[in-house]
């Protein structure tokens, strides 16, 4: 038990080490851009986009993950019933039993009920097991090392704003810096150690905005689709099939999960985004399972015409590779079925309506 609990602390400590490394850059960076190099007229707006990183940061460090309410969870009959039973097909039907009253919609490959058996609750939609963390994450992202928490729903949107807020910091320096590293280059700086502050400061910047860039891209993306990490590496799996938009009520909706429907709080890093993240409105759930397949099909008959006819002008294979993401991502945002907006007015109210069990 003792070298048990000595390397959960072991672990612990060691997981703040990827934070301790971004705020020890950070802070070094503070000091070569005010102190030694001490540009007055750039301060002020190196401070608000260092003031708006920082809060974005630690709002996103400091989150707690929410987790499933108590809704979720057996009751106290079923669930011995379910600890007594060893037949996995008696246990699935109690599973459905619970779940009959709860918004849940999403199902394992295999078609079961997602049930956590070491939280002892079932799944809401979109909800994964978090190992690091040892809870269940509502709306769960991934894990963050240089976070040292859970990305999910209650804490998305800072985690979207630090990297948006981290990018605009790195280009504020880039920008401003770049002037006096070339003076370094063509030795017009004074001999000093300075320089070699500017030299490095501009070089990290730069790796940095790089790196960020490229996460922060590919995270708007995920809000355009609504989807999360997990979800765009292993699409939700509904009564009616897997569809990685399940859960796409187009990019204004979608973005509006996120950051919410009042426009003056999506810069700043502050909860606004909607739902209780227990349920979620869906495409497929409430409309004949014949259309819902024939959607599913024609999304999977979309994909290979494309990739069929991306594939017949092989210019390289890095070329076809970019070409091919670049092309499905603007056909997927540029189709909009007609179904999709009946389905969720009708699934709006059914959402409404199912979110009133899970907040008694």
């Amino acid at each position: 038990m003792a070298p048990s609990h000595a390397l959960k602390c072991c672990t612990r400590a060691l997981n703040w080490v990827p934070v301790l490394f971004i705020n020890l850059v950070v802070g070094w960076s503070y000091y070569a851009y005010v102190v030694e190099l001490c540009v007055f007229s750039y301060l002020v707006i190196f401070h608000i986009f260092l003031a708006m990183f920082i809060w974005s940061y630690w709002k996103t460090i400091w989150s707690k993950p929410a987790s499933p309410s108590k809704a979720f969870g057996l009751p106290r009959a079923e669930k011995e019933l379910y600890e007594r039973e060893e037949r996995a097909e008696m246990q699935q039907e109690i599973l459905k039993k619970v779940a009959r009253n709860l918004p849940v919609y999403t199902r394992t490959a295999g078609g079961a009920i997602r049930y956590c058996d070491h939280c002892q609750v079932v799944k809401p939609d979109r909800c994964h097991h978090c190992s690091t963390c040892e809870m269940c994450v509502l709306k769960m992202d991934h894990h963050c090392p240089w976070v040292n928490n859970c990305v999910g729903f209650s804490n998305y949107k800072y985690f979207v704003l630090f990297l948006a807020y981290a990018s605009l910091y790195c280009v504020v320096i880039c920008a401003t810096v770049i002037q006096y590293f070339i003076k370094f280059w063509t030795k017009q700086l004074p001999d000093t150690h300075a320089k070699f502050h500017i030299l490095f400061l501009f070089f990290v910047a730069a790796l940095f905005f790089i790196s960020i860039l490229s996460l922060l891209s590919y995270h708007l993306w995920l809000v355009g689709k609504n989807r999360t990490t997990i979800e765009a590496f292993r699409g939700p799996v509904f009564a009616n099939g897997q569809d990685k938009n399940g859960f796409s009520l187009g990019f204004s909706r979608n973005a509006a999960e996120v950051f919410g429907d009042q426009g003056k709080y999506w810069m700043i890093p502050v909860f606004s985004s909607l739902g209780d993240g227990h349920s979620f409105v869906t495409r497929l759930v409430h409309i004949n399972p014949e259309q819902a397949n024939s959607v599913l099909q024609q999304n999977g008959k979309r994909l290979v015409i494309v990739l069929q006819i991306l594939k017949r002008f092989p210019f390289s294979f890095v070329c076809w590779l970019f070409i091919s993401n670049a092309t499905l991502i603007t056909a997927l945002l540029m189709w909009r079925p007609t179904l999709v907006y009946s389905v969720t007015i009708y699934n709006a109210q059914q959402t409404t309506a199912k979110r009133k069990v899970v907040s008694c």
